[in-house]
């Protein structure tokens, strides 16, 4: 009989943290229900000076600790898990209840080896209802999707695109341009819940219209290094 601890998971949640101390809690106990349903769970710190990953540690999680850049850190996630089934976590992003079995269903079907989830904003703006809604049209149609959208794909998959583009920004955007030459992806209906602080803080018109200024500015080429500074 083989040892459990070689078994392959079925699936790998990895989820990249950077100096995410006061909200790792909430993330902590949202990812211990996974880890509960057989879900393989890898924290990838971006060099955090705060008590990241230490409290991860402790509270029997795994963490790789890797150079900073979203990219970077989610290819080094992939490159430390074991499941053939990837799905890509942000920090302020949570799961419904049954995304395993969703997943399951979702790759079960041959359609597509990759996709996302439409997702719901939470936060203070009454626009953040229409924001989500567009934003899953938008993915929807183009079959490009954002990080917010919790991001999945086989592990085949994810080596033939290439894994994340190594950019600090837009790296998901480009790794659907990549996928989508494949297959078009699975959209799940299912949402995913993420937070809504950078409109709340920014405001939600302020942000619509960076977020399409640095869409239409990667569209045209401009080197993401230059992006990132107005991002911030």
């Amino acid at each position: 009989m083989p040892n459990a601890s070689m078994v392959k998971p079925e699936l790998s949640i990895i989820i990249p943290v950077l100096n995410e101390a006061a909200e790792l809690p909430a993330l902590l106990t949202h990812l211990a229900h996974w880890q509960q349903r057989g879900a393989e769970v890898v924290l990838v710190d971006g060099g955090s000076t705060d008590q990241t990953s230490d409290m991860a540690r402790d509270a029997g999680f795994e963490v790789v600790v890797t150079s900073a850049g979203r990219a970077n850190q989610m290819n080094a996630g992939a490159l430390a898990s074991h499941s053939e089934r990837l799905l890509f976590l942000h920090a302020d992003t949570r799961l419904p209840d049954d995304a395993d079995q969703l997943l399951s269903q979702a790759f079960s079907s041959g359609s597509a080896g990759w996709g996302r989830f439409d997702v719901v904003i939470e936060g203070r703006s009454k626009m953040l209802p229409v924001i989500a809604a567009l934003m899953n049209w938008r993915s929807r149609l183009s079959g490009i999707a954002t990080g917010d959208q919790a991001l999945f794909m086989t592990r085949t998959l994810f080596n033939k695109a290439g894994g994340f583009p190594e950019q600090p920004l837009m790296e998901d955007i480009e790794i659907s341009k990549r996928l989508k030459r494949i297959s078009r992806p699975i959209c799940l209906s299912h949402k995913v819940t993420t937070s809504g602080r950078r409109w709340d803080t920014r405001g939600s018109w302020s942000t619509i219209l960076l977020m399409w200024q640095l869409r239409w500015a990667y569209w045209r080429g401009v080197p993401t290094q230059q992006l990132i500074e107005r991002y911030r």
